[in-house]
């Protein structure tokens, strides 16, 4: 299996498996800095060269953490952020901006934040429905031309939105939530992608954890995490959607191989350059996830995961 992609039109040269860096700083329980910095540092060291954060990840705090666990070792990774997603001084929501002032204000806040004096892949986190597309990127073109960003990417678009977009500037990576209960970008995304040249990327490849197994109540969450309010997470939902663990467990178990390890290299299959980005805050799920690299699944296999599987996952992705 093909372990490393050139990101769309770019010459950045990414580990398929890549960090999402989000649970560092929020959302999904505690968490520990030391803790974080480690996994990090463990990650460079297994390979890892694709980080993934966003402004609103702790209200620029993922950003800060990165900045301080990378401050010397920038070369030897690849750093994607993200605009969009206004948060207040206490980390209340303020809904989406992308207005051109807006846009050029969040990158340099960004570039402080992480330490860099350009980012290597700038995402539109979500669109503002306010604002059209070939604004948005045409700014976003204009940041590239000052030096101050490589590439750029889009997160949670359509087809139809990625075509306008990518006929402004090219548009090197798209990132959406895909995994085994999340298969929508397989209706039109994939294709478009393909087609233009643009690398998809897979954000929540374990379905927020569930698909690894690890949560079978509500109570196996901790207070305050983001999950408790998420349509997918109640008990009636965790209870249905289990079916998806239990045909994954089937070929977890037949490979001698975890859960996680099956769920990421089915999403590997898909193309030889697909990339995720699987989050934790632990070295030995980082380890785990790795492994995935090592799980060869077979036609009849992947055959046999599309037939198992239920037709719909039960609650919506937010």
């Amino acid at each position: 299996m093909k372990q490393t992609t050139i990101l769309g039109h770019s010459t950045l040269n990414v580990n398929r498996i890549g960090l999402g860096c989000m649970g560092m700083s929020e959302f999904y329980g505690s968490f520990n800095e030391k803790d974080s910095i480690e996994t990090l540092h463990k990650a460079i060291d297994l390979g890892v060269n694709f980080f993934d954060t966003a402004d609103m990840y702790g209200w620029g705090a993922n950003e800060r953490l990165l900045g301080k666990a990378f401050k010397s070792r920038w070369e030897a990774l690849i750093l994607a952020t993200k605009f969009a997603v206004m948060r207040g001084p206490n980390g209340e929501f303020l809904g989406l901006n992308c207005k051109p002032e807006y846009i050029k204000k969040a990158c340099d806040q960004s570039l402080q934040n992480l330490g860099v004096e350009a980012i290597d892949l700038y995402y539109m986190h979500r669109q503002d429905p306010k604002i059209e597309i070939e604004e948005i990127v045409g700014t976003m073109a204009d940041l590239v031309k000052q030096g101050k960003v490589k590439y750029l990417g889009l997160s949670e678009v359509n087809a139809e939105t990625l075509r306008r977009a990518h006929a402004v500037h090219p548009i090197t990576a798209v990132q959406t939530e895909y995994s085994l209960w999340s298969r929508e970008p397989e209706q039109e995304v994939f294709d478009v992608c393909k087609e233009l040249g643009v690398t998809f990327v897979a954000y929540s490849p374990l379905g927020r954890g569930f698909l690894t197994g690890g949560i079978k109540s509500r109570a196996d969450l901790e207070e305050g995490d983001f999950r408790l309010s998420n349509p997918r997470f109640t008990e009636k939902a965790i209870r249905e959607n289990l079916k998806f663990v239990e045909v994954i467990d089937q070929i977890a178990q037949s490979k001698g191989v975890s859960k996680a390890q099956v769920a990421l290299a089915w999403i590997l299959h898909q193309n030889d350059e697909i990339t995720t980005i699987p989050g934790t805050r632990k070295i030995h799920r980082l380890e785990e996830n790795l492994g995935a690299f090592k799980v060869a699944l077979t036609q009849a296999e992947l055959d046999a995961i599309d037939e198992s599987m239920p037709s719909e996952t039960i609650g919506d992705r937010y």
